[in-house]
């Protein structure tokens, strides 16, 4: 099983940030990493004011049931500081985002060491952000409908690199 970390940047809803923790605790993530204006639970050393940080954790821990204090995850507010540690680290880095060039997800092998980058949820990953990746797998669609949303294609993907290879 290779050491996986999910990276969400740039999301919006509490809601998805609690199901992606969820997710990510139910298959053994290493951590997960909250980045840019993403929402994230309580900290012991949070800066936020309390009556902010109180409500932001209530309504991650909606979804989330729990795994907000199972799952090890950090914010960051800078996604480049993170990418940069990450590949000092070895670990790829790779956006699940539709490109042109993109890997499709059942072609794409993951080395031992990866980072997978989900992002906003109607825009998608920023272009400066894509640039800063090692790869950028996609996952097809056969509907009418254009994309999955955030937490259902992070699972699809998570799930193919834990157990599917």
């Amino acid at each position: 099983m290779p050491q996986l970390i999910l990276i969400a940047h740039n999301l919006r809803s509490s809601h998805n940030v609690g199901s992606l923790l969820r997710t990510a605790e139910g298959l053994g993530l290493e951590r997960v990493c909250l980045t840019g204006y993403t929402p994230y639970p309580r900290a012991s050393d949070d800066e936020r004011l309390p009556h902010l940080s109180q409500k932001i954790d209530k309504q991650i821990a909606k979804t989330a049931l729990g795994a907000e204090k199972l799952v090890s995850w950090q914010h960051y507010a800078d996604i480049s500081q993170l990418i940069g540690k990450l590949k000092s680290d070895d670990y790829q880095i790779v956006a699940l985002e539709q490109a042109v060039g993109s890997i499709k997800l059942f072609e794409y092998k993951p080395p031992r060491k990866l980072a997978i980058i989900v992002g906003r949820e109607v825009e998608g990953i920023e272009s400066e952000v894509l640039e800063m990746c090692d790869k950028i797998i996609e996952i097809p669609m056969s509907g009418k409908k254009e994309s999955f949303n955030v937490v259902q294609a992070a699972a699809m993907a998570l799930y193919h690199m834990t157990f599917a290879l």
